[in-house]
């Protein structure tokens, strides 16, 4: 199932998350045109991997803590990217109109965090599917992950406009969601190809729906009351 976009508009303007669509897009073009030797040269496209990937070992380590921020706007391809970004564009901008900018900007940034922990935590502790300290980590996804826990709590009832086996349909958030995280799920114990980070998923996931259950609903509530006066 591909999201084309969702049938629920926004009161104010999702600053902050075309701030983050913009920030994420810039770094990886001239991540891929350095790599490429279009723009700069390959050396600096080493550099960039060297000191921004987030690597588990680092971290458990105690060193390089910089780089579960800077692995969030990091992505390996244009297809990670696209993917992650379609997904921001649809659903970021309602979390950002019901937490206001800088609270959703703090709120991306702790789910991001929650997910690169759950990643790590899953190779500690020898889940399925989880990795390898070694690995390098990179991509919005776990961040993202949590604006689609918090929408799943927030508008649970609104309609996602998507692409199923070539007809277009308005699934509610409910399942939409529901189900990507239901797949998140059964891809940790069926997909036996890897490299995809699945625990950093739910764990970003379940940070943003109980962020949205708690701080997200008391947020929401004040600012359509602001918006009736």
């Amino acid at each position: 199932m591909l999201p084309i976009r969702d049938l629920n508009r926004s009161v104010t303007t999702p600053h902050v998350n075309r701030l983050l669509l913009i920030a994420n897009i810039l770094i990886f073009v001239v991540y891929w045109l350095s790599a490429e030797n279009i723009f700069l040269d390959s050396r600096f496209a080493a550099v960039i991997e060297q000191r921004f990937i987030m690597f588990p070992y680092e971290i458990i380590e105690g060193v390089n803590y910089y780089t579960l921020f800077t692995s969030m706007f990091m992505h390996a391809n244009w297809f990670h990217l696209f993917s992650n970004m379609l997904f921001l564009f649809i659903f970021g901008d309602n979390i950002e109109d019901a937490m206001g900018h800088f609270s959703y900007l703090g709120f991306y940034l702790v789910c991001g965090l929650a997910a690169a922990f759950a990643h790590i935590s899953s190779i500690v502790f020898g889940l399925p599917n989880s990795g390898s300290l070694l690995e390098g980590v990179v991509g919005a996804s776990g961040a993202i992950s949590g604006v689609l826990g918090a929408y799943f709590v927030l508008y649970p009832k609104a309609r996602v406009l998507t692409f199923v086996s070539f007809v277009i349909l308005p699934i509610p958030a409910l399942f939409f969601l529901g189900f990507w995280f239901v797949m998140q799920w059964l891809s940790v114990y069926f997909d036996v190809s890897g490299g995809i980070a699945y625990w950093a998923h739910i764990g970003g996931f379940v940070a943003g729906a109980v962020l949205g259950l708690t701080f997200g609903r008391w947020r929401k509530k004040q600012r359509e009351a602001l918006f009736r006066l």
